[in-house]
């Protein structure tokens, strides 16, 4: 089995799907801890995406990335434009002009993803970030590897979702929630959420049916 532009369209326009439906809930994690926009710019930055898409249909996986990562830089605020229009790029990178997608391909995307994100944010494991849900992801893609690109974004998808959820108990030492200190445990970092939902979508674009996100 591999994946190809169509499997990426679908991707990005489920993410789009997800980001509305969570839209609330995103907004209501990151007001506890942030400043309250995470849910409006994604679901934003997402329909932009899916509007690019329509008006310049891409030829590969690695094309329909590009494309998503140049939308969200410019229509999504805050910090998670510039981390997640990285990711994207960064992947795009990876992919190169390929027309097709094995296993081993979107594992070494995927971590390409993780790292254009530490290296944009300076955020490592254990920050309260997108990354304590990207580093899980990257680590168990790479292990399912030899299985085939679904096994791949479902084992990426589950740990990025258990990953999100072991951000509660943590104390935010990066970004705006680090200014609460030890009153950001207990809270949901956003950016691991929103990281859970895009890559649930990446699996159900393949077929790969996941259960919702862990509340």
């Amino acid at each position: 089995m591999v994946l190809d532009v169509q499997w990426a369209i679908a991707w990005l326009t489920l993410s789009a799907k997800a980001m509305t439906e969570h839209r609330e809930e995103l907004i209501e994690l990151d007001r506890a801890i942030g400043d309250s926009d995470h849910g409006e710019n994604m679901d934003r930055g997402f329909q932009a995406v899916v509007a690019k898409l329509a008006e310049t249909p891409p030829e590969t996986p690695g094309a329909a990335l590009k494309l998503a990562a140049m939308a969200l830089m410019s229509k999504v605020g805050g910090a998670a434009g510039p981390l997640y229009g990285t990711a994207y790029l960064r992947a795009a990178t990876s992919m190169g002009d390929a027309t097709e997608l094995d296993g081993g391909a979107l594992a070494t995307a995927l971590e390409a993803a993780r790292d254009g994100i530490v290296a944009r944010g300076k955020a490592e494991l254990g920050d309260k970030t997108m990354v304590d849900a990207w580093s899980p992801a990257v680590e168990a893609a790479q292990a399912a590897a030899v299985d085939g690109p679904g096994p791949v974004l479902r084992a990426a998808a589950e740990a990025a979702a258990a990953g999100a959820v072991a951000t509660d108990p943590l104390v935010a030492r990066k970004g705006r929630a680090s200014y609460l200190g030890e009153r950001s445990a207990g809270h949901r970092d956003p950016g691991a959420a929103s990281t859970a939902l895009l890559l649930k979508a990446a699996a159900d674009a393949a077929g790969e049916t996941l259960p919702e996100s862990p509340e």
